[in-house]
């Protein structure tokens, strides 16, 4: 993520309720780091419920046009993080209650998780700058992301709140409309229905699964600051 550019401008060392001062100004630079260190949980949350890379970018872009033309109405009550990522899920949602077929969610918790009682174990990954480690990754991340899009969706949008954006039981039970107890029996039958597709050996990928990095991350932040018309750097 443009690291250089983060910076140059001598803001990356502000907490985001600074920022969110920054940009109620019309602060380019400062709406540009918000972005930076918010876009990869946006698009994981966006990508868990709509399953599609185009279509999740498309929402990260319009949450992000939302709040920062509505800054006024976040009021420090809870962490940016979560007034965003609260946003995200809004659109992501209308947008899924729009084109699917309504799938009866009994039906789906009811889902028989028969079979292996062993859950997949999900460690970070360890780091090793060999090429041969790195495409490895990048394949056994490959191999979990699709497993992961196979999951029934209520099961893949607790999964990726809970393992990959590490957030509470609390927090994803919020987000979603559940109860707690909700949340944990579907992230048990997550981990069941992914354990019966892959070997534990492979769930050190799972901290790199849908990254929001590099050209992506950088499409996404150029495209909202021209959509909110701000300057691309602060020397614009």
């Amino acid at each position: 993520m443009q690291t250089a550019t983060v910076a140059a401008t001598g803001l990356d060392g502000l907490d985001d309720e600074a920022l969110v001062e920054r940009a109620r100004a019309r602060d380019g630079a400062a709406v540009r780091l918000i972005m930076q260190r918010h876009n990869r949980r946006l698009y994981r949350v966006a990508r868990s419920i709509l399953n599609d890379d185009a279509e999740a970018e498309d929402v990260v872009q319009e949450a992000y046009v939302r709040a920062f033309t509505h800054l006024d109405g976040f009021r420090g009550e809870a962490q940016l993080s979560t007034w965003l990522t609260r946003i995200a899920l809004n659109e992501a949602l209308g947008r899924l209650r729009r084109r699917r077929v309504t799938i009866g969610l009994k039906d789906i918790d009811a889902i028989d998780d028969q079979g292996e009682a062993r859950v997949i174990y999900l460690p970070s990954a360890r780091q090793d700058s060999s090429p041969e480690a790195a495409a490895a990754r990048a394949e056994v991340r490959r191999l979990l992301e699709r497993a992961v899009d196979q999951l029934p969706e209520p099961f893949r949008m607790v999964f990726v709140l809970r393992e990959i954006e590490e957030m509470s039981v609390e927090e994803t039970a919020s987000h979603l409309g559940l109860k707690p107890e909700t949340v944990k029996t579907r992230l048990h039958r997550a981990r069941r229905l992914l354990r019966q597709s892959l070997d534990k050996t492979l769930s050190s990928a799972v901290s790199d699964v849908f990254p929001c990095a590099g050209t992506r991350c950088a499409r996404i932040t150029q495209a909202v600051l021209e959509r909110i018309d701000l300057p691309a750097s602060p020397d614009e």
